[in-house]
């Protein structure tokens, strides 16, 4: 699994729109909230299409 941090991930609405998005993309991901990050399952391409997703969702994930 490749952890995306994501710094501006502040509170459960922010995991739950992060969340929503990243099921909808059809990704395998587990969120940790507390750390401020996501795991995510899969290739290179599942972590480049996270990276997307937190991008048009306005966050700043960092790999």
């Amino acid at each position: 699994m490749a952890k995306i941090k994501v710094p501006d991930m502040k509170c459960e609405k922010c995991s739950a729109r992060i969340s929503k998005a990243l099921e909808e993309a059809g990704l395998t991901f587990k969120m940790l909230l507390g750390e401020k990050a996501v795991e995510i399952e899969g290739d290179e391409a599942a972590v480049e299409s996270a990276m997307e997703e937190l991008y048009d969702l306005g966050f700043t994930p960092e790999k």
